[in-house]
């Protein structure tokens, strides 16, 4: 039978067209939903409080389940949970569509997470796999950023326009089609059996473990997506955030004990995972400064329509997705990882910078002057997305794979709910402040969304000082800086292999040609997988 690696070149190419399909369905309803919560508010008589769960539900279940979800891709085989996970949105999807109560909807966006983690988690694993030599992996992933990174701007141009056509059910309906044919394809195109050709880890799925990292995450995030009701320092919040911490350290103590541990802890080993990672953190809760406070700006004080946000924000996804596409994977050849890493983080923390010099008046904004040079210099997410991605993957053992996967997938779900917490809450504040000195409405919340951008400008800076810390350039030779080796069975340390494949499949930590480094990933709004709150 033959492995992965030996697949036709064509099948692989149509395995990604598959993946990347199934990733633009999860992405594309991560914002389209935002668009037509108006909508949804006045059909299903949401109070405004209990609005935001149709969002908040979603983000809970996709963000706790991911860790699992990857993991048991390794144990089950990666596209039998890929396929489940896409039955199961599909599924969820036409439930929202039909729903006539708002329990109804939140109980279906709950189920609708569920799928989206399985099918989100093993998404990166099945590419490194696939993909085993460094060019063609770095169009892959590529291929995979454009996808990402293009879908969540088109899915709220995409959402205006079916809720204003049709209405806000469409925006539900419009998966079917999409979720039963990906998963169609998927069964036949997609390398299957037991473990999908490697071999499967033994020990199980960690039973312990999975409960403790699941309630754990979920509380976690439920914490995070709160405090804009309850504040950040009352005793509710700061009770569930102890839980939630207590949680997810019991469940690092068990993964250090477990002879087969959830999350093997041999993964952290690599500096260059733990710190790909850790930049994720700041860069994705930055970016939502960009995703959800640009876009509540153009509606709450220039008084855009949904169509009109969306297709304001056009240009942002065009951008990322010609450089993540056309340019990345070239870049990160010529100059390694952490180059171009570096330099889309400056890039995305110029764009937020910039538009701290909105005008308090809305009648004095120009979107030329003012929106379209941040719409531009927002691409440096084409640079920043791909090569962090393989940064991320890059200490993965091919059967570790989907389990890196997931916590890579959760990082980035979990930056981008204290983000948006963190970015909103800060805004409201800055407006009530404002407000209560005497300005005017909008010149209050422009007050607001100003700091806001200040703020997420600021932890993408903070990014690149981490990336310019932690993370080590290629030397030459082919060999990463010190500290950078990964774990014993993961990534293999030095250069690169000769014809640019490495053993396992799986890249290396290091370099451009060692990691096979390139586009790639989803965006939190440009993301995958981490959907947008209101």
């Amino acid at each position: 039978m033959n492995t992965v690696g030996q697949r036709p070149d064509r099948s692989r190419w149509f395995a990604l067209a598959i993946l990347c399909t199934g990733a633009l369905m999860i992405i594309l309803d991560g914002s389209i939903v935002t668009v037509a919560l108006p909508a949804i508010q006045r059909d299903l008589g949401f109070s405004p409080a209990d609005l935001t769960w149709t969002v908040n539900a979603y983000m809970i279940a996709f963000g706790g389940l991911l860790l699992l979800a990857g993991r048991l891709g390794d144990l089950l085989g990666r596209k039998r949970v890929f396929v489940a996970g896409i039955a199961l949105f599909t599924a969820a999807s036409l439930l929202c569509g039909l729903a006539a109560e708002p329990w109804a909807l939140i109980a279906a966006r709950f189920v609708q997470g569920v799928g989206g983690a399985l099918a989100s988690a093993v998404g990166l694993g099945m590419i490194v796999t696939l993909f085993t030599d460094a060019k063609e992996r770095a169009k892959a992933i590529g291929a995979f950023a454009f996808t990402g990174a293009t879908g969540a701007s088109l899915g709220q141009v995409l959402g205006g326009v079916l809720t204003d056509a049709l209405s806000w059910h469409w925006i539900f309906f419009i998966n079917l089609p999409i979720g039963v044919a990906t998963a169609v394809l998927a069964l036949r195109v997609l390398p299957g059996g037991p473990a999908d050709g490697r071999t499967r880890p033994a020990g199980g799925a960690d039973v312990a473990g999975a409960l403790l990292v699941t309630s754990g995450l979920m509380l976690g995030v439920y914490t995070i997506v709160e405090t804009e009701s309850h504040g950040w320092a009352s005793g509710r919040t700061l009770g569930s955030a102890a839980l939630a911490a207590a949680l997810l350290a019991g469940f690092l103590l068990r993964q250090a004990r477990a002879a087969a541990p959830l999350l093997p802890l041999r993964v952290f080993r690599s500096r260059t995972v733990s710190g790909a990672n850790a930049v994720q953190l700041l860069v994705i809760s930055g970016m939502f400064a960009f995703q959800i406070v640009v876009a509540l700006y153009l509606q709450q004080v220039l008084g855009y329509g949904a169509a009109e946000t969306g297709l304001a924000m056009l240009p942002a996804a065009v951008t990322i997705g010609v450089t993540s596409l056309l340019l990345s994977a070239r870049l990160v050849a010529r100059f390694g990882e952490r180059s171009v890493l570096l330099a889309g983080l400056l890039l995305l923390a110029l764009a937020l910078a910039l538009l701290l010099r909105i005008p308090r008046d809305p009648a004095e904004v120009s979107y030329v002057t003012h929106l379209l040079p941040t719409m531009l210099l927002i691409s440096g997410g084409g640079l920043v997305l791909p090569a962090m991605t393989a940064l991320g993957m890059s200490g993965a053992h091919e059967d570790d794979a989907g389990v890196v996967s997931g916590l890579f997938n959760t990082v980035q779900q979990i930056g981008g709910a204290l983000g948006v917490a963190v970015l909103t809450t800060l805004a409201a504040a800055r407006t009530e402040s404002l407000t209560a000195g005497g300005d005017g409405r909008d010149a209050a919340l422009t007050g607001g969304f100003r700091l806001a951008f200040g703020v997420g400008a600021a932890l993408i800076a903070a990014a690149a000082v981490l990336a310019l810390a932690v993370l080590r350039p290629r030397t030459p030779g082919g060999t990463t800086g010190p500290g950078d080796a990964a774990a014993p069975g993961g990534a293999v340390p030095g250069g690169a292999v000769p014809g640019g494949a490495v053993p396992g499949g799986v890249a290396q930590a290091g370099g451009a040609e060692s990691t096979g480094a390139a586009p790639g990933a989803a965006v939190p709004a440009v993301t995958p997988a981490a959907p947008p709150r209101p």
